[in-house]
């Protein structure tokens, strides 16, 4: 996992430079010393980077939890390998589970996305329960990290802009929640839910002015991109698609 994982920080800072993109961080004193989970909002397919970034600053380093498709490619397969990050079998995911929890009882931190997948509306979907399951029976803080400028870059539905456009990028990690073991976790998840629309709403207000009709805005702050009912439609349909693709793939083998 070292070698592989400081490679690619190494890369990861290259590549910023190259672009300009202007990183700013907050509450890097909210990730824990010990295990926890991070709880990360998903805009868009690079998210992630800012938040390996913000974490060397600590010295830390995550297990990222990954959708099992991209096993499919081999380099990526080995990347994932590598880094000790988790693939989620989305049909069959207690394995990766098993795995989460046994990281974080032995220290680690696991960075999840409670949403699964990227918000075309950029604003939170509804929160799967796994993020604060994991932390509750491994004893561990849940951090809620709220990233916000990277989907400009590269997400869905916006124009690709992954040159040197100076975009500014804001990580925030917000303050460590614990959640009772005796407690019901559709509703600790709703609690999780609610203090990350709250930090993703601060953080936006602190972000730069951006032009009214941006398709890497919400609508509700002016943008194109979808409401999340228009979003909701849209991606029930592309499931709708991947289910078909899926199908007819297993009747021509």
């Amino acid at each position: 996992m070292e070698p592989v994982y400081r490679a690619l920080e190494a890369i990861t800072a290259g590549i910023r430079l190259v672009q300009g993109t202007r990183l700013h961080v907050e509450g890097l004193d909210n990730i824990p010393a010990g295990g926890g989970v991070l709880a990360i909002n998903h805009t868009g397919y690079v998210d992630f980077l800012p938040v390996g970034l913000a974490l060397k600053q600590r010295g830390r380093r995550a297990r990222f939890m990954v959708k099992s498709e991209l096993t499919d490619v081999a380099i990526m397969r080995f990347l994932v390998a590598q880094t000790g990050s988790l693939p989620v079998d989305r049909s069959a995911g207690s394995d990766a589970y098993r795995a989460a929890v046994a990281a974080l009882r032995s220290g680690e931190l696991v960075a999840v996305y409670p949403e699964a997948t990227i918000s075309r509306s950029f604003e939170p979907k509804e929160f799967k329960t796994g993020a604060v399951r994991m932390a509750v029976e491994a004893g561990a803080p849940v951090t809620p990290v709220i990233v916000w400028g990277a989907q400009r870059q590269f997400s869905k539905g916006t124009e690709r802009n992954l040159g040197r456009a100076r975009i500014p990028i804001h990580t925030v990690f917000g303050t460590p929640l614990t959640f009772d073991s005796r407690g019901d976790a559709v509703e600790a998840t709703h609690r999780l839910r609610e203090a990350m629309v709250a930090q993703l709403h601060r953080v936006q207000d602190k972000y730069p002015e951006a032009p009214a009709g941006a398709d890497w805005l919400p609508a509700r702050l002016g943008g194109s991109a979808p409401t999340p009912e228009e979003a909701l439609v849209i991606e029930d349909a592309e499931a709708r698609e991947k289910a078909a693709r899926r199908a007819a793939k297993r009747q021509s083998e």
